[in-house]
């Protein structure tokens, strides 16, 4: 069916461009399913992962990303480029997306992979390079079709890195279309066209966007807000935890939804463990100043945007703040207690910036710890920098999360790295506490449809009482 069909009414100009688009990659689709292998599937996605990983254009690529957004640093930028889409292709090397996945005579089902057709991701500002290449390489390794939707100031890049996808298309015979952007100028009228006209919706960034996907009637994934909270409890390696959070902290400006923002430290150790962040380049604000700097990060209810993922040195001076030894320093944070809407520091803050808690143990660091994440990160996930694993564990018992990240750098092991189990992704499904369809990392298997094929087998009919005998020796019948 056409995009036109689905509508009653005749489309705009803005809106017929986007017809197009789905029409041409709803076509190349099925030219690039029809007769397909595993090998096609797989080419295709390594296609598009060189166009980005070839090391010259990496580094134009963050260096543009920079440019157009204002957001984070060039060299953070080309590690994350890199080690994100390695990653995910070492996640996907083995991968089965194509044909038949498993038989099983015993239960008479054949299961096969179907592409799900023409995919609309809608990509953030802050990873305007690494975010869509890993939809795109997910997309075409399941023998999908997708149109990228970057932010107003990820246009350009976007632009940019599609020639090079197309590049690197022609030297292995694959159609344009089967990887399109929205083109120049953003719009919401094309972004909503876009959600309303194709198969499956990957919407990451603003939660506004997130909830436009939802209702716009297209099955959508989005991902929800991130808060990271970390708990730093009596038993931890000081030392250790100080150095990872200084180094997720600060990497890439703090662009990263899973960038810590919060930290929650239990009172017997927080003076040693201040002394650590200290010296691992964080620089403890009080009175007077911590207001300042506060005031000038949270303006009107919103993030100063002239702060955001912005240099330390820009943080300070827009701040207008004295810091000690401010050469030396790598990140700021400033004490904190209450927590909601009347203390902005309690939320996220995308900024080389750290509210600091002070809790009286670890019990009274989780209570504090699951107010914050009611107040907004909710399902995301929370640190713990600890020696004693039960209390992890305890945590996914109790907590509203779906991540426990245990002794790491959160921002590096959250969305998967090469010394933890977790699927790469930039993309983090935050379940039903966050609003979300997916509690996991984003990954090839949002990618694709399942078909069973079904056959009858023995018959397999218990008895009601085989069913309920322990139950009625509890209950009676």
């Amino acid at each position: 069916m056409s995009s036109q069909a689905a509508f009653s009414t005749p489309p705009t100009d803005e809106e017929a461009i986007i017809d197009a688009i789905v029409d041409r990659a709803r076509a190349a689709q099925v030219k690039y399913e029809a007769g397909a292998n595993q090998a096609r599937y797989d080419t295709a996605a390594l296609a598009a992962a060189w166009a980005l990983m070839q090391p010259d254009r990496n580094a134009e690529l963050a260096a543009m990303a920079v440019a157009t957004t204002g957001l984070g640093n060039v060299a953070d930028k080309i590690t994350k480029n890199h080690r994100k889409t390695l990653g995910l292709l070492r996640d996907i090397k083995h991968a089965r997306t194509q044909g038949v996945l498993s038989d099983d005579p015993a239960r008479g089902i054949t299961e096969i992979a179907r592409p799900i057709g023409v995919i609309g991701a809608v990509v953030p500002s802050t990873n305007p390079v690494a975010t869509p290449v890993n939809n795109v390489i997910n997309a075409l390794k399941c023998g999908n079709a997708i149109i990228l939707s970057p932010s107003p100031k990820g246009v350009e890049v976007c632009e940019k890195l599609l020639g090079y996808i197309h590049a690197e298309f022609d030297k292995v015979g694959i159609d344009h279309d089967l990887v399109q952007m929205v083109p120049a100028p953003s719009s919401k009228v094309k972004t909503q066209r876009l959600m309303e006209t194709t198969d499956l919706l990957v919407v990451t960034g603003s939660q506004d966007n997130v909830r436009r996907a939802y209702s716009s009637g297209t099955p959508a994934i989005g991902v929800g807000a991130g808060n990271v909270t970390v708990i730093v409890d009596e038993t931890a390696d000081l030392a250790d935890a100080a150095r990872k959070i200084a180094a997720s902290k600060t990497f890439d400006n703090a662009t990263s939804c899973s960038s810590e923002n919060v930290l929650v430290v239990v009172d017997e150790i927080y003076d040693a463990f201040i002394a650590e962040l200290e010296a691992a380049g964080g620089r403890m604000l009080h009175g007077g100043t911590a207001d300042k700097l506060k005031s000038a990060l949270f303006q009107g209810g919103k993030l100063n945007r002239h702060m955001i993922a912005h240099d330390i040195d820009r943080v300070i001076d827009v701040a207008d703040i004295d810091v000690a030894d401010a050469g030396n320093a790598r990140f700021l944070m400033v004490p904190a207690d209450g927590v909601g809407p009347d203390h902005p520091e309690s939320g996220e803050k995308l900024s080389l910036v750290l509210a600091v808690y002070r809790a009286g143990d670890f019990e009274a660091a989780k209570r504090l710890s699951a107010k914050i994440l009611a107040h907004q990160g909710a399902g995301h996930s929370i640190g713990l920098h600890t020696s004693d694993d039960k209390r992890a564990v305890g945590m996914g018992l109790e907590m509203a999360t779906c991540r426990v990240i245990v002794n790491q750098a959160h921002c590096f092991a959250t969305g998967g790295s090469f010394d933890n189990g977790m699927p790469f992704s930039l993309s983090m499904g935050c379940g039903s506490w966050g609003g979300n369809s997916i509690d996991d990392n984003l990954n090839y298997r949002h990618f694709m449809n399942t078909t069973k094929v079904i056959r009858t087998i023995a018959v397999n009919e218990p008895a009601v009482e085989d069913i309920f005998s322990d139950y009625w020796q509890q209950a009676g019948e």
